[in-house]
């Protein structure tokens, strides 16, 4: 018997996912499977820039036909009035459910399961993503039916987008009175894109593969015999628990410099291991240091910027098929970045000299555009990245190795393992470079300067609260509030 009320029906997606696609899809379904359909679409930037809800309406033709008056279709979502909800992203679900659009008496949720991060949590200080298995878990407590996976990773796989997957998923589901012919049939009449959209269509209605139970991790391998060594002495010198930390802080110390960074690397952390001999604070300073010591500077930026790797990923996302793909760069180099580069004495030589400087700074007062795919663009990148051999006499270098040594001394002089782990933490604050970095260091030295006049007066819940105030906020308003408080103690 043909339903009493619409079925209602909320897509929510971002710009360029194909949401006016898949709404399009479901009303060319409806009606040409007897029944009458509305869209409308309200576009947003509540989350995202381009984010959308999509709404469609289906109610059975002959019934409409005969009913008094005729069936009047809404043109927006009510809270606890949505049938199905279908959502590009797993913080668009979570978003649909904070609304009220997923409720357990009667919600069929299809979702895709990946991220793509909000702006709220890239803008953050600190780690501001919203924890996936927790949005997951609210999903599927909200929903009468829940039905998700990665359905990004399907698109790419099939050479598709994920609008195409979401309808299959929609399919699949059983939530629409239509067989699998008829909305395969709906594709077909699109006439664009038909074949990628029918692979990713069969991937999204078969759902995911299952999962094969986990092997055993292979053994790392090195391909050099400094490689080798590097591993041996992890293996030798170092407690198991930082064991995977290690061999990722190394990998990414010589991809950053070189053999002999990656031993300097190790060398740092086992003369803090004679001091403080605790797995925790082992891992922490294993994560921590590398990161630091990879620091982001000009010969770092150019140098990601122009492999292959990187690339690749681009001409993956965009899919330019037989279109000329062109990559442009924005920068905007510093005097400081500038100095920065140069061997260390010329470059504190130029921050210092009022002529000199004055002429750098006009010339760089305005950023310029590089087209990293060009044969000049990119030459200019690699001819920047390829100065990585001399880094060692740069100024940038000489100050970050200095900075380094007097958090580890700080680190080697803790008087308690937990204050030894927060210092090392503390480290999170400096990220970035430029302006970012700068307001990092400044926040560093802030809170570094608060333990070192304290000394063994320091809790280490203090040092965690000082720099969790620092993440708070660009300004550093809570962070003057904190610091004036343990001033005032």
């Amino acid at each position: 018997m043909a339903p009493a009320h619409p079925i209602k029906i909320a897509i929510l997606a971002m710009g360029g996912e194909g949401g006016g696609v898949l709404s399009d899809w479901i009303v060319d379904l409806a009606e040409h499977n007897g029944f009458i359909a509305q869209a409308t679409s309200v576009p947003g930037v509540a989350q995202r820039t381009g984010a959308t809800i999509y709404y469609v309406e289906l109610f059975p033709a002959a019934q409409g036909a005969n009913d008094e008056p005729a069936p009047v279709l809404a043109l927006m979502p009510l809270p606890g009035d949505v049938d199905i909800v279908i959502a590009s992203e797993l913080m668009e679900a979570g978003r649909a459910v904070q609304r009220g659009l997923v409720t357990p008496d009667r919600t069929r949720l299809v979702c895709s399961t990946h991220r793509v991060y909000a702006i709220a949590e890239r803008i953050a200080l600190g780690d501001g993503r919203v924890d996936s298995a927790s949005l997951l878990a609210h999903a599927q407590n909200a929903a009468n039916r829940f039905v998700g996976f990665d359905m990004a990773e399907m698109a790419q796989q099939t050479g598709s987008v994920i609008s195409a997957v979401l309808f299959g998923a929609l399919a699949s589901s059983g939530s629409l009175p239509f067989t699998r012919a008829q909305f395969e049939a709906t594709i077909e009449r699109g006439g664009i894109g038909v074949q990628a959209s029918r692979a990713g269509f069969a991937a999204g209605f078969d759902g995911p593969r299952p999962v094969l139970p986990e092997t055993a991790a292979a053994p790392v391998a090195a391909r050099s015999a400094r490689g080798r060594a590097l591993l041996d002495r992890i293996a030798s010198n170092h407690p198991q628990a930082a064991h995977a930390l290690l061999i990722e802080g190394v990998r990414r110390l010589v991809d950053y410099q070189d053999y002999d960074y990656a031993n300097l690397y190790l060398e740092r952390i086992e003369q803090i291991g004679g001091a403080h001999r605790d797995d925790t604070l082992h891992a922490e300073l294993a994560r921590h240091l590398a990161l630091w010591m990879s620091y982001e500077d000009t010969i770092r930026v150019a140098d990601l910027k122009i492999r292959d790797v990187r690339l690749e990923r681009v001409r993956d996302e965009v899919q330019p098929g037989d279109a000329v793909l062109g990559i442009h760069e924005y920068l905007h180099p510093r005097l400081q970045e500038i100095c920065d580069t140069l061997p260390a004495h010329l470059g504190r030589w130029l921050l210092r000299a009022g002529g000199p400087r004055a002429v750098v700074e006009r010339l760089t007062a305005r950023g310029r555009v590089v087209q990293t795919n060009s044969v000049r663009g990119f030459l200019l990148l690699w001819l920047i990245a390829g100065l990585r051999r001399w880094r060692r006499g740069t100024l940038r270098y000489a100050v970050e190795n200095e900075r380094i040594e007097a958090w580890l001394n700080d680190v080697r002089k803790a008087p308690s393992v937990a204050l030894a782990i927060e210092i090392v933490r503390s480290q999170r604050l400096i990220k970035g470079y430029g302006e970012t970095h700068e307001r990092g260091w400044r926040n560093f030295e802030t809170i570094r300067s608060i333990w070192a006049r304290m000394g063994r007066e320091m809790a280490p819940a203090a040092v965690r609260e000082l720099v969790e105030a620092a993440l708070a906020d660009e300004e550093g308003k809570r962070l003057g509030e904190v610091q004036r408080r343990f001033s005032a103690a």
